[in-house]
């Protein structure tokens, strides 16, 4: 039995014309060698297993064969090719960079370089990962790379360009190597599987194509692998068993269950595909490359940049048939957006569950009747209206009940009623943040919006428990937004709050203001501003007249739009209908000046002649 050799070094190109996936690369060596043009230094880079170093050999080849062909091939014949096959040669230096990186290695190269080739015209150094090596050691080697001998030339290969330094890739000729094609790689494999007698599907060749990301070797790798575990037969379903990978069947299925918003079925097809130990992140991954695909084979001039063999570019195309443009563009952006979130979610799989049904649902009509695993629709909006319909008409009854009873000026008993009426006048009455509930003394209070007769006296403030404003979560511009907010500015202070006319003191009028911004906090849109607001100094210049001196141009700015709400609100709590807020920008009058010690000192000796002479005879001193 002769020994194996695996696929990758049996079948590892010896000339330019066999190199596959290059053709751009070995014409323009070829052209060099022909010409009689080389260069001294030559930077090979690309991806792996695309042909960087077998190439370097190649070159390296020819550039010493006594009697090159015409197309700039290397004969195979003169001593110099011989002593190449037969891995004799003294001309040709291979260096592998990752382990011999250190700075005596290229002093060693360097010496070599001194000496002539004994055969041939050249003696080529071939530096393999050559971007591992340290930084002392591309120090040492930036002279001779620059000027080196007339018989030497290097060839540098890596596969990470950028860690390089800058002053090396100057003294290069840069060649890219290109990541190989599905179709290139496919060619390829079938060329090897004839040579070596094995059967196989063109499918099965695809999936390894795709498999192997762009590189040959790994492509022959996975050949030799599958061909290994298919005895000799390659067929589709062996090699995804093989490499256990999911079988595209999966992804047309998904894809036309979604078209028909069948989410129940693709919810089990998920279960089906996960309970196999399929990643659900690459299942996303891999619908969401199919969904390209569909998407690039609407267009017959987008259909070669699906890489895939002819007859899964037709299946391509007989599905993109069903799909409109504006599904495909939905199920992109939300295929990529799970794969965005997958990483950071803790409950990955729930991610892709809600995924694939936000897929399944892009083509369910608005008017459907919402059934299991679909949206809602509006349906859910009329429902909620009617719900709080009712709730709303319930606990006005038993407000007014509750006010019309003889007990009506007492503490209201702390209960659950309590809480609903509360919360549901709030909301009933559509008031503002500013408007809501009131703080006071740790606890919330709410003012329904169906007042009972006035008492005699004002009433007391009642402790209930605290309302949580989740409910109220909106900003202060959509609770009161549009036709209500617009009426109300109108019509100003309601006819009930324009018929009071208690008084108001300092006092009151501040602990209204604080109690007003408290509640604005509850919003995130107004939390600054009422944050801001606290600082405003309120003062009656003509009762009930009230000026609201801002401490700048910016606060006077944010606040003057929203007057007439803070109006409304400071009427309504301070029970006078008559009060007028006016804003306006602080002074420096206004400004109350801190003074230093000794300006206080001097104060209090002007004021008081008899602290004075105290102070002076008991020769004390003033500590501040």
């Amino acid at each position: 039995m002769s020994e194996y050799i695996v696929s990758a070094r049996k079948y590892r190109p010896m000339t330019f014309d066999s190199v596959v996936g290059q053709s751009s690369l070995t014409t323009t060596l070829k052209n060099a060698v022909a010409t009689g043009k080389l260069a001294h230094a030559y930077l090979f880079c690309g991806p792996r297993g695309v042909g960087k170093t077998t190439c370097a050999r190649i070159f390296a080849k020819v550039i010493n064969c006594l009697s090159p062909t015409a197309t700039g091939d290397a004969c195979g014949e003169c001593e110099s090719c011989k002593a190449f096959n037969e891995g004799r040669s003294l001309n040709i230096f291979e260096l592998d960079a990752a382990s011999n990186n250190g700075v005596e290695h290229i002093k060693a190269l360097m010496e070599q370089t001194r000496i002539p080739p004994q055969t041939g015209k050249y003696k080529v150094f071939i530096i393999d990962e050559v971007h591992m090596l340290s930084a002392a050691a591309f120090n040492a080697f930036l002279k001779t790379l620059e000027e080196p001998p007339a018989h030497v030339i290097f060839i540098l290969a890596t596969t990470e360009k950028h860690k390089i330094l800058p002053t090396i890739i100057s003294r290069c000729q840069i060649y890219d190597f290109e990541r190989m094609s599905v179709p290139g790689i496919i060619n390829h494999l079938k060329h090897v599987a004839d040579s070596e007698g094995i059967t196989y599907e063109e499918q099965a060749l695809n999936i390894i194509a795709e498999k192997a990301d762009g590189g040959m070797r790994d492509a022959l790798s996975i050949f030799d692998q599958a061909a290994s575990f298919c005895q000799g037969n390659i067929t589709y379903q062996k090699v995804i068993e093989d490499l256990n990978v999911l079988d595209a069947e999966n992804y047309f299925k998904i894809i036309d269950l979604a078209l028909e918003n069948k989410v129940a079925d693709v919810m089990t097809l998920l279960n089906g595909i996960l309970s196999k130990g399929f990643d659900a992140g690459q299942m996303v991954n891999g619908l969401a490359s199919h969904v390209r695909n569909v998407l690039m084979a609407q267009q017959p001039q987008t259909v070669q940049l699906i890489e895939a063999s002819e007859a899964q570019q037709q299946r391509y195309a007989e599905q993109a048939k069903r799909c409109k443009p504006k599904f495909l563009y939905d199920a992109l952006k939300i295929l990529n957006q799970c794969d965005v979130s997958y990483r950071l979610s803790s409950n990955k799989r729930l991610l892709v569950e809600l995924t694939l049904i936000q897929v399944a649902q892009i083509t369910q009509e608005e008017a459907e009747a919402p059934g299991v695993g679909r949206r809602p629709c509006k349906r859910l909006k009329s429902l909620f209206k009617k719900i709080m319909g009712e709730m709303q008409s319930t606990v006005a009854a038993q407000v007014a009940t509750t006010a019309n009873t003889p007990s009506s000026n007492t503490a209201m008993p702390n209960t659950a009623a309590a809480h609903t009426a509360a919360v549901s006048s709030q909301q009933n009455s559509q008031e503002t943040p500013l408007q809501s509930s009131r703080q006071v003394g740790g606890h919330a209070s709410a003012t329904s919006s169906i007042t009972p007769a006035k008492p005699a006296e004002k009433p007391r403030i009642v402790s209930a428990p605290k309302v949580k404003l989740a409910s109220l979560s909106g900003s202060f511009s959509s609770i009161m937004s549009g036709p209500a907010r617009k009426k109300q500015e109108e019509q100003g202070i309601s006819g009930e709050v324009a018929n009071e006319n208690e008084r108001f003191t300092d006092d009151d009028l501040r602990r209204e203001w604080l109690a007003m911004c408290n509640r604005m906090m509850q919003s995130k849109n107004f939390n600054a501003l009422a944050t801001r607001m606290h600082n405003v100094q309120l003062r009656i210049t003509e009762y009930p007249n009230v000026e609201a001196v801002c401490e700048n141009q910016i606060l006077f700015a944010d606040i003057q739009p929203i007057m007439p709400r803070i109006q409304v609100t400071m009427a309504t709590y301070l029970h006078n209908g008559s009060i007028t807020i006016t804003p306006c920008v602080s002074t420096p009058k206004d400004t109350v000046q801190r003074l230093s010690p000794a300006a206080f000192k001097q104060k209090v000796m002007e004021n008081h002649p008899d602290f004075a002479s105290f102070y002076a005879e008991m020769q004390l001193e003033l500590e501040m």
